[in-house]
């Protein structure tokens, strides 16, 4: 009961920011003052950031805040390489984006798709996918087929991961075809809506079936439909050779950055065109993104979205309330200790492997941008208190 009541008040809360706002909000930057924040304590963020840099917890950072349309903090720390030799971080740096390719292109292009009546979020993935086998239980009782929203929800009984050794030693490398077979055909490991597990798997899925539906690759759809419209000419799949400069590498790899070719062993796998990684993008043109969803789906000249499907990805989905995800955005998970103890229930976002973050309030029109290459310096090393103390300091930071 308590979780169906948190869904219908994060909503309506949604709704008032949305209907009650004047109009879409252009980003520009500005004083913390002018939007009621204390510059002063927003400081203490260099702080926390230099202190993970010191500890060799991250090699650097770029960060960006911004609240009602102003960006009030936009700073780079640290360096953005190490090895082989040592690069300084700047603010215009594009970053391996690693699962925040999820929300921001998947999803987002899945939301499109339903606007457009070119599918629908309770159609079956076998109506797309006729390969993709069910969930069998111990009895030999076999599940439906999980739907599109199972997919987005992490809820549609597909495991975690996949064996990319197994499939490179199978199919070679890239192979799309055998990645999505063997997805498709892969045990299911619950019926769909009985489990939450975060799956990579899930939205490869939903890139293939982008594929099969506008018959384009989910690079070319999303560029097309997202990107370009936004104006967000820094991000993509698959980044061209002009962009190299400003890449961000994540792993050495023999002696070498691994920079401007996806981190995720899957993506690579699906020659970097994925559902679940291989987006690239900087802080600027992920502010557009931002600001665009708190406008509910507009920005600038031109809507991506309806405000519906804003609301639809941005509070927990009704069909599965406990699991507290979105349809594509964490609300109310285990990830969502990035949106620290200070912002609303309201608050939203996700992470990506490669120690990329954002988080966004819609309550107080805020959004934090925080970008790192944790992976350049170990792939075990957890940044998640960072991101809380972040988050913190920047809710603590509103004065109305």
């Amino acid at each position: 009961m308590k979780n169906w009541i948190r869904v219908l008040l994060i909503s309506e809360l949604y709704l008032v920011v949305t209907l009650f706002a004047t109009e879409p909000r252009i980003l520009k930057p500005g004083d913390p003052l002018t939007v009621n924040m204390d510059g002063k304590r927003l400081q203490s963020v260099d702080q926390v950031i230099q202190k993970e840099i010191a500890n060799q917890k991250i090699p650097g950072a770029v960060l960006l805040i911004a609240r009602q349309g102003v960006i009030v903090y936009r700073k780079a720390y640290g360096h953005a390489q190490l090895s082989p030799v040592k690069e300084p971080m700047t603010g215009d740096k594009i970053f391996d984006m690693a699962s925040l390719t999820k929300p921001i292109a998947t999803a987002t292009a899945i939301m499109l798709l339903v606007e457009q009546g070119k599918l629908g979020l309770h159609d079956p993935v076998t109506k797309y996918l006729p390969e993709f086998t069910p969930f069998v239980s111990l009895t030999g009782d076999t599940a439906r087929a999980p739907r599109i929203w199972h997919l987005l929800t992490h809820t549609s009984g597909l495991p975690a991961y996949a064996d990319t050794a197994a499939i490179k030693a199978q199919y070679g490398c890239p192979c799309p075809e055998g990645v999505i077979r063997t997805i498709a055909t892969t045990k299911k490991i619950a019926a769909p809506g009985e489990k939450y597990v975060y799956s990579c798997l899930g939205y490869i899925t939903l890139a293939e079936i982008i594929k099969r539906v506008a018959g384009e690759t989910i690079d070319q759809f999303t560029n097309k439909n997202i990107f370009t419209p936004l104006g967000m000419y820094s991000t993509g799949f698959c980044p061209p050779k002009e962009w190299q400069p400003r890449i961000v590498p994540t792993e050495i790899v023999h002696g070498k950055p691994h920079r401007g070719l996806v981190h995720d062993p899957l993506a690579q796998l699906m020659d970097g065109k994925s559902g679940n990684a291989g987006l690239f993008s900087c802080t600027d043109d992920l502010a557009i993104f931002c600001q665009m969803l708190l406008n509910g789906g507009v920005y600038g000249k031109g809507r991506i979205l309806a405000p519906a499907s804003v609301r639809l990805m941005t509070t927990v989905y009704s069909e599965v309330p406990n699991f507290g995800r979105g349809l594509g955005w964490g609300i109310n998970t285990s990830y969502s200790s990035i949106a620290g103890d200070l912002f609303s229930q309201a608050a939203f976002g996700h992470t990506g492997f490669t120690g990329t973050s954002i988080v966004v309030d819609p309550s107080t029109e805020t959004f934090i941008i925080l970008l790192t290459n944790r992976v350049h310096i170990s792939a075990k090393i957890d940044i998640g208190d960072l991101r809380t103390k972040i988050a913190n300091i920047v809710a603590g930071s509103i004065l109305d």
